[in-house]
């Protein structure tokens, strides 16, 4: 009697056709578009402060011609693909996006199992040189996980964030 083998996700070719927020994309692999959230980070929410600065610099990485390396790994609560999503460069190894937002402070490093080495030296580099979502400081800053918590009052009251 033969063993089932566990397969190992795969990575597999696409390219974004929507970024939906500063982690969830639309990827078109194959002939089929998948809703993606990305593993590993957690960006600010659209309606949240640098929700639209996050996303923005994720659609201006992920031109319309960019391809990028998926692997998907299981599906949320949401019906959402949970997957990694790796960026080709040209004579060079591909780069983690979640890795990229992480170190240009568009993301907060979500990784309770340590398995990313790094990831948190990257946010406090990050915070610390002050950039995107870090930069009026960590003071004050609001998870998503907080930010969604919050009535539609206290979002008007913590929504305005330091300019930009």
């Amino acid at each position: 009697m033969g063993r089932l083998a566990s397969a190992a996700p795969k990575e597999e070719t696409g390219r974004v056709v929507r970024v939906v927020d500063g982690d969830t994309y639309d990827v078109l692999a194959g002939s089929t578009i998948y809703r993606v959230r990305l593993l590993s980070v957690d960006a600010p929410e659209q309606d949240q402060p640098f929700g639209h600065q996050a996303a923005d610099s994720v659609a201006r990485l992920l031109g319309p011609k960019q391809l990028v390396l998926l692997t998907r790994q299981g599906v949320d609560l949401y019906g959402r693909t949970l997957a990694s999503v790796r960026l080709p460069v040209a004579g060079g190894p591909a780069l983690a996006l979640d890795s990229v937002l992480v170190v240009r402070g568009w993301a907060w490093a979500w990784d309770p199992k340590h398995r990313v080495a790094g990831r948190s030296v990257q946010q406090t580099a990050a915070v610390a040189a002050r950039r995107g979502l870090w930069k009026c400081g960590a003071a004050g800053v609001l998870t998503p996980r907080q930010w969604r918590q919050f009535n539609y009052k206290n979002k008007r009251r913590y929504g305005v964030g330091c300019t930009w």
